[in-house]
């Protein structure tokens, strides 16, 4: 059983689906998912698009339906016990599940995309302890956090180098280029309601000031989830330079082929972006009670994951106040006559991460504690037949 509870989940999830096939064919495999998942073949007994959520008010509108998802799971464990379960993200819901595996079942149980810990919350890691089995970490920093706390972990690699495994471009040690008349800049405004409204508008508005001293440039609009699509063709609508840009729906790669430049909303996109060398200035705007919340409570020196896994700032960051239409444009400034440069250090994030192959390593650890499973029922059943 596969718990996702957010497209992302669902995209990491199906990957993890298909080499779970690969190295195991006649596996059968459950789960809470979507698309992505059920392609590759899972029986998804809950759809994960009643389940997406950022806010607080956002969470309290679906506690229904994450409520509902949760009596599911239990119902499934009951009804069709697996031999495993894996949870991936989504860690209020995922962990709340783990506790009550481990008070009522004996299934082993795999965390893969574990809690930000590193970031916030750090509280969990003595739950993960209790009720994860095994950690399959796809951070090269996470290691010592969880070796401290002598959680059984191992770092599997990252992912996303396996989204984009193309060999890496040699690249001109020039610090200067020359701006071409078919400039692209990609605007990715996240991949949820909340995160559109508050940063779309920022960043069209930054768009129109870059427009004005670069005519011929123009802009992709990111649109992950279609659903999305109707809100985001609005918020440009209404903007007085709508006809500098198009609207991309799906993921973002034919966006990464054709950007000199992003801005980005915070979050996995800019690390997929990292990893194709495109430079990207990452922003984000929460509420003030919100932002007032995370001051207090995140304890990185950056929000950025490419930042954070080289230890310095590659892609510059602009949070609250400061993710304006002005300091963003003068970032993008900045960055454009330097572009070749930025990709230098980005080439560094790679390097970092490691080889392709996350999925695939996942997945043998997940098929490893299952055999350690059976392997203990056995014994302790044939060690009850000879008292």
């Amino acid at each position: 059983m596969i718990l996702a509870g957010e497209p992302s989940g669902d995209f990491h999830g199906a990957a993890l689906v298909r080499s779970l096939k690969q190295l195991c064919p006649g596996i059968r495999i459950t789960g809470l998912g979507g698309k992505d998942m059920a392609g590759q073949g899972a029986d998804i007994f809950f759809p994960i698009d009643k389940l997406s959520a950022m806010g607080l008010v956002q969470v309290i509108r679906q506690l229904g339906a994450i409520k509902q998802a949760f009596s599911l799971v239990k119902r499934r464990l009951k009804t069709d016990p697996p031999d495993a379960v894996v949870l991936i993200d989504y860690p209020g819901f995922n962990l709340k599940t783990a506790k009550f595996i481990k008070q009522h079942y004996d299934i082993p149980v795999c965390y893969y995309i574990a809690p930000k810990v590193w970031a916030w919350n750090a509280k969990r890691l003595d739950t993960i302890a209790k009720v994860i089995d095994h950690v399959a970490l796809i951070f090269p920093f996470e290691i010592p956090i969880y070796k401290a706390k002598k959680i059984l972990a191992t770092y599997v690699g990252n992912p996303l180098v396996d989204e984009y495994p193309q060999s890496l471009p040699v690249l001109s040690k020039k610090n200067k280029k020359c701006l071409s008349d078919d400039l692209v800049i990609g605007l990715l405004p996240g991949s949820r309601s909340a995160e559109i409204d508050k940063l779309l508008p920022v960043m069209l508005d930054s768009a129109s000031i870059i427009a004005k001293r670069y005519p011929h440039l123009r802009f992709l609009i990111s649109s992950g989830i279609k659903q999305h699509e109707e809100r985001i063709k609005h918020i440009v609508s209404l903007h007085p330079n709508c006809d500098l840009c198009r609207i991309v729906t799906g993921r973002p790669k034919p966006i990464f082929d054709r950007a000199n430049l992003l801005i980005a909303a915070s979050g996995t996109v800019t690390l997929e972006a990292a990893l194709t060398l495109v430079p990207t200035v990452i922003i984000y705007k929460m509420s003030d009670v919100a932002y007032r919340l995370a001051q207090l409570l995140v304890k990185t020196k950056y929000i950025g994951l490419a930042n954070l896994i080289v230890g310095r700032q590659v892609m510059p960051e602009l949070i609250q106040d400061n993710a304006n239409a002005g300091a963003i444009s003068k970032t993008v400034f900045s960055m454009l006559p330097e572009l070749e440069n930025h990709k230098q250090q980005l080439y560094q994030v790679r390097r970092r991460l490691g080889l392709p192959g996350a999925p695939k390593r996942t997945a043998a650890i997940i098929l490893n504690l299952i055999h350690k499973n059976e392997a203990l029922k056995t014994c302790l059943t044939n060690s009850g037949k000879s008292d």
